[in-house]
């Protein structure tokens, strides 16, 4: 037996329930939102590696000697798009570790 959601939206303190043609809209948006998962992971991931850059940015400047396992650390950030790409993987990029809310995948521990 399938049951069917049924939705509302409040007008006046008043539960009213969706007509055909919202429900069908809404469910429009909904898609588009499922739609676009892997690209806002993807984003998410772009962000973090940007700040995780950042961080080392300073290691760039021509009066400093950045070491060698900090240039391929680098890469392997500016890389990330290309090395890891599907859903899975980034999953895998995203995944925090519970107890101290840290980021758990070893890419993104500075060497």
């Amino acid at each position: 037996m399938e049951y069917k959601v049924v939705r509302y939206h409040l007008y006046n303190g008043e539960k009213i329930q969706f007509t055909a043609e919202e429900e069908t809209a809404r469910d429009t948006v909904e898609k588009a939102w499922s739609d676009k998962k892997v690209e806002r992971k993807l984003e998410s991931i772009k962000e973090i590696r940007l700040v995780k850059l950042q961080q080392t940015d300073y290691m760039a400047n021509s009066d400093y000697v950045m070491p060698d396992k900090i240039k391929i650390w680098r890469q392997q950030l500016r890389d990330i798009p290309t090395t890891y790409n599907t859903e899975t993987e980034y999953d895998e990029l995203l995944a925090v570790d519970k107890d101290s809310g840290n980021l758990t995948h070893s890419i993104w521990e500075k060497p």
